[in-house]
């Protein structure tokens, strides 16, 4: 059983025997999924392992730039004007290196779902052609990369610095992707690896032989776009693959778009200063688990409500809002949280199913509990205010909270909580570390409503607390776990931020393609007959279906600019619709049979999806009741904004 999610994806939970390196067992950290027998894969795997610690290197500077810009600027009354450009050219490092060491440890999000509804027979093949796919993508970013690399080769950023530098990381990484990509496609190479290449050239040279010499019946680039989103969807292609490959068959199919634009785009979708604060809040998270705050806290709560009926149920929902309000992942929550409870919801002879559904629906609650990485993804993509954002889902969160905490506490049983954890630690410990914990998450939550800082500037804040106060409270931080969870975090924020790099992509060619106008005019429509609570219906629906399918951060890059702007001449408020979208988005991310959260918490907690859906279903239906009162009554998110004049 596993304490991270950083090496999670759905292959993970169901290994397909046809091919280990694909699709095998948990891969742990020191295996990579190209394999390593051959002096070609140990070469590959220690470049891969140097960029690892390279990105973890990146990421440590990045803090510091933030934390000691902050300090100059708010302290020393002395701005440094190059921070924030040196901060940002940091992450697109970091994002594009390590989206490839993510790729060769296998740690990408992916549904296999679709794939295991085929025969059996079919799937070494689908698993060849799906990583054959991720090469060719990863291909294709490379070659937009360098010419984008080209065009950039005389120009300068507004700060003077030449801005080849930033491209270069983007062109290395995708460069690393391919060949990284590759290994993995031929590693233990059959004959279906020669048959499915075989056939992924063929495909191709029909489609472009097609277009070429039929040009009045030339395949439309949307149908290309769609065919290769859902194609990669049921191949299990990795989820920002999937929207990689996508924009890039539309953009190779369109001849009015030159391809520099396309690395452009992906480039241009986590090049934002904000998005800053998610690989700084998963840090911040991480540090609270390996430094011992975790546990002591998790411990604190069993003391206090042990004999409480539902007891270890009720605390993985109190710990999982708890630590909402540190890391910002909420896969990063169940992870500290169930890597704790489960253990002792074991030693107290309870259902471990129970709990693994309870942290399930704990982790839909949490989406709202700033600062939640979801809410500063729409509130950067739809332009919204990220701190009316934070205050507009605490009442949300709270009553759902209250909503499930009733209902463990009426289907519980009462437990021996002496019986929970093997040794028990003295309890002034207990209330320091509980006390420490509190005062994180009170800096981070007085920094974003009061305006000072952003929330950049206070994750940065955060995670020097949690190491410095932290690290000497507990004294629990050796130098080899400090860089351990380096290479953890930014491993995970890569992960995270290649998807909406990707995602990037796509959203450009739905804006070429004028959808964002079509659904405007469709759901204006929709509002202006039926009401505004019927367009936030269907949008709903909208967010609870891709939030499944895509996971939360592509669901919210793609539809959150182009429901929001249509939420508002419908007269909803942004915040209030924020809120929603990112609720039934966790609703679908965490619902089965589709749903990515779902899997991921199944597998923390060592459960299985099909025994745990049969006691999810109870706590999903007060979720959808938290989530059509949260539609129909706007003042349960609007309530705070308004207090502090955000709304």
């Amino acid at each position: 059983m596993k304490n991270s999610v950083d090496s999670l994806t759905i292959d993970d939970f169901h290994p397909e025997p046809a091919d280990e390196a694909l699709a095998g067992p948990v891969l742990h950290r020191h295996t990579f999924a190209f394999g390593t027998t051959h002096a070609a894969g140990r070469v590959l795997g220690a470049v891969c392992t140097a960029i690892e610690r390279l990105c973890a290197l990146v990421l440590a500077v990045d803090v510091l730039v933030v934390f000691l810009s902050v300090i100059l600027r708010y302290f020393v009354h002395h701005p440094v004007d190059w921070a924030e450009e040196v901060a940002r050219g940091l992450m697109i490092i970091l994002v594009f290196l390590g989206g490839a060491t993510v790729l060769a440890r296998a740690q990408h999000v992916h549904i296999d779902a679709f794939r295991k509804l085929l025969p059996a027979s079919w799937r070494p093949v689908l698993i060849r052609i799906g990583g054959w796919a991720v090469a060719g993508t990863a291909g294709g970013l490379t070659w937009s990369a360098w010419l984008l690399l080209d065009d950039a080769a005389n120009v300068t950023t507004p700060m003077g610095f030449p801005q080849w530098l930033t491209v270069l990381p983007v062109f290395v990484g995708a460069l690393l992707m391919t060949i990284v990509g590759i290994a993995v496609a031929a590693h233990r190479p059959t004959r279906s690896t020669w048959w499915s290449l075989l056939g992924c050239c063929a495909v191709c040279a029909v489609v472009w032989a097609w277009d070429v010499y039929v040009p009045d019946h030339a395949i439309p680039s949307w149908s290309l776009m769609l065919i290769g989103f859902v194609g990669g969807l049921a191949l299990g292609v990795p989820i920002a693959f999937v929207l990689a490959l996508s924009a890039l068959l539309y953009f190779i199919s369109d001849p009015s778009l030159p391809m520099v634009i396309y690395s452009q785009q992906v480039m241009a979708g986590m090049d934002h200063f904000v998005l800053l604060a998610i690989p700084f809040f998963v840090l911040a998270g991480l540090v609270m688990e390996v430094n011992g705050m975790s546990a002591r806290l998790i411990e604190l709560l069993v003391r206090i409500f042990g004999r409480v009926r539902g007891s270890m149920n009720l605390i993985a929902i109190l710990a999982t809002a708890f630590f909402s309000g540190v890391s910002g992942s909420k896969l990063a929550d169940i992870a500290a949280v169930g890597g704790i409870v489960v253990p002792a919801v074991r030693r107290t002879k309870q259902d471990p199913n129970e709990t693994a559904a309870v942290l399930a629906a704990s982790g839909v609650m949490a989406e709202t509990i700033p600062p939640c990485i979801n809410m500063i993804i729409i509130g950067f993509v739809a332009n919204i205010s990220i701190g009316g954002l934070f205050l507009a889902g605490i009442v949300p969160a709270l009553m759902t909270a209250l909503a499930l905490s009733t209902m463990v506490v009426i289907f519980g049983k009462k437990v021996d909580p002496g019986s929970a954890f093997i040794s028990r630690r003295p309890l002034f410990r207990l209330l320091g570390g509980a006390l420490v914990a509190l005062v994180m998450v009170v800096m981070i939550g007085k920094g974003v409503t009061s305006g000072i800082a952003t929330s950049t500037e206070v994750s940065a804040f955060a995670v020097v607390y949690a190491l410095v106060v932290g690290g000497l409270t507990f004294r629990e931080l050796t130098p080899r776990a400090i860089v351990d969870l380096f290479v953890r975090a930014a491993s995970m924020a890569a992960g995270i931020l290649f998807i909406m790099a990707a995602a990037s992509g796509v959203a450009f060619a739905l804006t070429v393609l004028q959808i964002p106008s079509i659904m405007s005019t469709s759901l204006l429509a929709l509002a202006h007959n039926y009401g505004a609570v019927a367009f936030l219906g269907v949008s709903v629906i909208i967010m609870i279906v891709f939030g499944a399918v895509l996971e939360g951060a592509p669901a919210l890059i793609i539809f959150g600019p182009l429901l929001v702007p249509i939420a508002t001449q419908a007269g909803v408020n942004p915040l209030h619709f924020g809120t929603i979208a990112v609720v039934a988005m966790g609703f679908g991310l965490f619902s089965p049979p589709f749903g990515l959260g779902l899997f991921a918490t199944c597998a923390i907690t060592g459960t299985r999806v099909d025994e745990v859906s049969k006691h999810m279903f109870k706590y999903l239906a007060l979720l959808a009741v938290m989530l059509v009162l949260l539609i129909l009554v706007p003042s349960i998110s609007l309530s705070l904004p308004r207090f502090f004049h955000m709304a």
